[in-house]
């Protein structure tokens, strides 16, 4: 599988907009080879069904993710810095999600949308991981924290909060369950010198938004 294929990577983000324009299940293969200006044949050149499209639209989204984070300067950063440069792409990426098709990735093809949840999962439970082993050497996080076990509560907190069904109050929005995760996240795991840092930068973002 070769994403880096300009003609390939030119398929995908199409099919995208098309996804989004029409939905996922009113879509065959003619129709978007028709949108796509290309035969069926050529664009079985590149995938070998709709599902095969599929799968390779989460690889392509993976693949720009990592590309995404690569432009952070991580080097420069502690902990809690990353935490929240990240935290904040996540958010914008969750935003954008369209829930019907969420609905339909779910319903009709639930193994390949499994198999991308997993792996997102794994992906974030091992950067929260090494997240926290950086802060507690940086002196901002408490070294007595358990990493699986919050590791894995966050995993599980982001999942549940992604998941319309956990839904519990209409006039609480989603950016507010957002905020309330990561900020309940890294006041429980931060010694005095850590939360002392993320007030300051809550309150920096905060002006910024307000002048904004």
């Amino acid at each position: 599988m070769n994403l880096n294929d300009p003609k390939l990577k030119e398929i995908l983000e199409k099919t995208v907009e098309l996804f989004y324009e029409y939905g996922i299940r009113n879509l065959n293969m003619d129709d978007i080879s028709r949108s796509l200006g290309m035969s069926k044949k050529t664009l079985y050149q590149y995938v070998k069904s709709k599902e095969d499209l599929i799968e390779k639209l989460f690889f392509y989204d993976e693949m720009k993710w990592d590309s995404e984070m690569a432009k952070l300067k991580i080097d420069e950063m502690n902990a809690i810095e990353i935490l929240l440069q990240v935290s904040l792409k996540v958010f914008e990426e969750m935003e954008r999600i369209n829930p019907k098709l969420k609905f339909e990735l779910k319903k009709y093809y639930e193994q390949t949308f499994q198999q991308f949840m997993i792996r997102k999962q794994n992906h974030i439970f091992g950067q929260i991981s090494k997240n926290i082993e950086k802060g507690i050497a940086e002196g901002i996080y408490r070294s007595d924290v358990n990493i699986e076990l919050i590791s894995g509560l966050y995993v599980r907190n982001l999942v549940m909060m992604h998941n319309n069904d956990s839904c519990f109050a209409e006039n609480i929005t989603f950016e507010e369950v957002f905020k309330v995760l990561f900020e309940s996240h890294i006041r429980a795991i931060s010694t005095p010198k850590g939360i002392a840092y993320f007030e300051k930068r809550k309150l920096e973002i905060t002006q910024t938004n307000t002048n904004n």
